[in-house]
């Protein structure tokens, strides 16, 4: 009978968040060595930690990022993130635009009134008149997919 590998929740919770650590193995702090509290896996804890050793223990930046396995820049990245955010600036954000940028309320609003107006518009029409009267050019899924989004937050 051969044994399955016991399940790490802890690993599986901090994947779930997208808070893993993803260079663990670079963080050479004695806190986080043989430490049953600090995991070096768990990204906010590992910032945390840094942030605290220069402030409160006067650490240098250098020798702590080094120790925590960062460069000087993510260092100052992650203290001016943490000193306008608080804890939730250590909280790893997704890179690239947070939503529709060419689908604007005001080419939304567009889009509804014309389809009040002209009951079953093709999405092709739509988009050849958002490119008219708006000079933006988007494709048919997009205006599809906005209506989609529109429909589900009613």
């Amino acid at each position: 009978m051969t044994r399955r590998p016991k399940l790490d929740t802890k690993l599986v919770a901090l994947a779930a968040s997208g808070t893993v650590n993803p260079h663990a193995q670079d963080v050479h702090d004695s806190a986080f060595v043989d430490s049953n509290f600090f995991d070096a896996r768990d990204l906010v804890q590992v910032r945390y930690e840094m942030l605290r050793r220069v402030r409160l223990e006067g650490q240098s930046v250098a020798q702590s990022a080094a120790r925590f396995g960062v460069s000087r820049p993510t260092f100052y990245k992650v203290l001016a993130d943490f000193n306008r955010d608080g804890l939730a600036g250590l909280l790893p954000v997704k890179r690239g635009p947070h939503g529709p940028h060419k689908i604007t309320e005001e080419v939304l609003t567009f889009i509804e009134t014309s389809i009040a107006v002209e009951d079953g518009l093709d999405p092709q029409v739509l988009v050849e008149r958002i490119a008219q009267h708006f000079g933006v050019v988007v494709h048919r899924r997009t205006v599809e997919r906005a209506l989609a989004r529109r429909k589900k937050k009613r």
